[in-house]
């Protein structure tokens, strides 16, 4: 794990004011058939905002660049969840993207465990779930370090993978990334 210094690491919310910012980082080697754009999560985070669902849309800075974005909130049920997910309240990580420049740092992970710990203690505990592109291998191992495990249930060409808030790698990945 490579040392981050937290005091280049920003978090603000993804606003209308800041999304040409956000729009502009560096992704050309993820496909938008991976991971939604910028454009496509502040749809997203507008439909959150006006229905009152619980969550946030995060822009990300790095030493006060913009070089991500992440939007974790409430889980609204699909037709294609897997069955663990009707059984109780879920998130749901709709999209995490993070500038091609600064990944394989340490960053993503620090990002996303704080963003989890950040909505764990705004609205509860609970687990989350995501979907992962049955390509994306890069994906794949980041989310299973980070505690997610994979289901067999797809949503188009998108793997589940869910993390339970129990799990003993999700409480450990948050103390490395100096979160807890």
């Amino acid at each position: 794990m490579n040392h981050i210094d937290f005091d280049k690491l920003k978090l603000e919310f993804l606003t209308p004011d800041n999304i040409a910012q956000v729009k502009a980082i560096h992704r050309e080697d993820i496909s938008e058939a991976w991971v939604d754009n910028a454009d496509v999560i502040m749809e997203y985070t507008q439909y959150g905002l006006e229905h009152g669902c619980i969550g946030h849309t995060y822009a990300v800075l790095w030493e006060n660049v913009y070089i991500g974005v992440i939007l974790l909130g409430e889980a609204i049920p699909w037709e294609t969840d897997p069955r663990e997910m009707g059984e109780t309240p879920f998130y749901r990580l709709m999209g995490f993207i993070l500038d091609n420049r600064y990944r394989n740092l340490g960053i993503g992970g620090c990002v996303l465990e704080t963003v989890i710990m950040k909505i764990y203690n705004e609205y509860g505990v609970r687990p989350i779930a995501l979907g992962v592109h049955k390509d994306n291998n890069g994906a794949a191992r980041f989310y299973e370090r980070h505690g997610f495990i994979k289901t067999q249930a797809m949503e188009g060409n998108d793997y589940y993978y869910i993390r339970y808030p129990n799990s003993t790698c999700s409480r450990q990945n948050a103390k490395d990334s100096g979160v807890l």
